[in-house]
């Protein structure tokens, strides 16, 4: 598994604009994203040269990308940014090449995992699948994609937890 996490800013680190958002920034914990990742790598059957890349941004510089890249103002929580259009695997047939790159906000994470009552940490997780799940090809636009979506979502998440998965918080 070749996943490459790069954190804008590391806590101690945080400029002064920031300082609000340290305990959003502290709640991201690369091991327990890597474990989460490893554990859907495993369950939809890609190869361990399976590359991923994961940013976490800010919310100037999550705005920035979202208008740039969906023409849409203000900054979001999650945005996935597929490579090589792989999808999921088999058993007996493992995914290969490059998955992409996914990109989380911690402000807007943090506020998400308020509002459904739910930890951050929970809610980075929700959005690390969302956006795996994306970047295999997987969506929510029509309401049968957004069932066999969110299904898997949360059954990814379960697994890996081993208890409910958190609720979904679309905005």
């Amino acid at each position: 598994m070749n996943v490459d996490i790069d954190l804008q800013y590391q806590v101690n680190e945080l400029p002064t604009h920031q300082q609000k958002d340290a305990a959003a920034w502290e709640a991201y914990r690369p091991e327990r994203q890597l474990a989460l990742v490893r554990h859907c790598f495993r369950t939809l059957h890609l190869a361990e040269s399976v590359e991923l890349s994961i940013a976490v941004v800010d919310e100037q510089e999550m705005a920035r990308l979202h208008v740039e890249w969906m023409d849409l103002p203000g900054p979001t929580d999650v945005m996935s940014f597929p490579m090589d259009e792989l999808r999921d695997g088999t058993p007996e047939q493992l995914t290969e090449g490059t998955l992409g790159d996914i990109v989380l906000c911690p402000a807007v994470a943090a506020r998400q995992a308020e509002a459904a009552g739910h930890s951050t940490e929970d809610e980075y997780f929700l959005l690390t699948v969302h956006g795996i799940l994306h970047l295999l090809g997987h969506d929510h636009a029509q309401e049968d994609e957004r069932e066999v979506m969110f299904a898997l979502q949360r059954d990814l998440l379960t697994s890996f937890l081993g208890r409910p998965a958190p609720m979904e918080t679309m905005h």
